[in-house]
């Protein structure tokens, strides 16, 4: 007597195809996260620790320059042009020809910008900001003509929101 329970070959059986399409499923989403991962690379990642390092004791004796010179900045965004104005004081031996303001987002490096600003009188300078800004940012303020040690630095951080009147200081 021969048993007519015969078994189907492997291919033919449900489970074994549910148990692969598990499988290239997974490899699948793998590979979609990894060309998604590949498209936008971590901006916040610095690779060259060792320059860095070494230039924080240049940004601190500029923040230090800054401080001796007791630089403080009133500055506001008109939120309609983008008109930036701004009153520089400081112990200056002359008012610096025009700044560099800084506005860098601690999350996203393609939401920074960098504004330079022109002196057009005594201690008042004016710059243009292209889109409106919102959220956290932290604030860099130097004067563009002296750069590395011989210039001066002051940063802080603020809560941007149009309408506000903003101050940062030498610490």
């Amino acid at each position: 007597m021969q048993a007519d329970n015969q078994i189907a070959p492997w291919y033919k059986q449900f489970w074994a195809w549910f148990v692969i399409a598990i499988l290239a499923f997974a490899v699948f989403i793998g590979l979609g996260l990894l060309f998604i991962a590949m498209l936008n690379p971590d901006s916040l990642v610095r690779d060259n620790y060792y320059t860095e390092g070494k230039a924080i004791n240049m940004y601190l004796g500029r923040d230090h320059m800054a401080r001796d010179l007791n630089v403080t900045a009133n500055f506001d965004i008109d939120e309609v042009t983008g008109d930036i104005s701004m009153q520089l004081q400081g112990d200056f031996a002359a008012m610096p020809r025009g700044l560099t303001l800084d506005l860098i987002s601690p999350a996203h490096a393609s939401k920074d910008r960098a504004i330079t600003l022109r002196q057009i009188k005594d201690n008042t300078y004016t710059g243009q900001l292209e889109q409106q800004i919102e959220g956290r940012r932290y604030i860099e303020l130097s004067d563009p003509d002296k750069p590395g040690d011989h210039g001066w630095r002051v940063t802080g951080e603020l809560q941007m929101a149009p309408g506000q009147q903003y101050q940062i200081t030498a610490q």
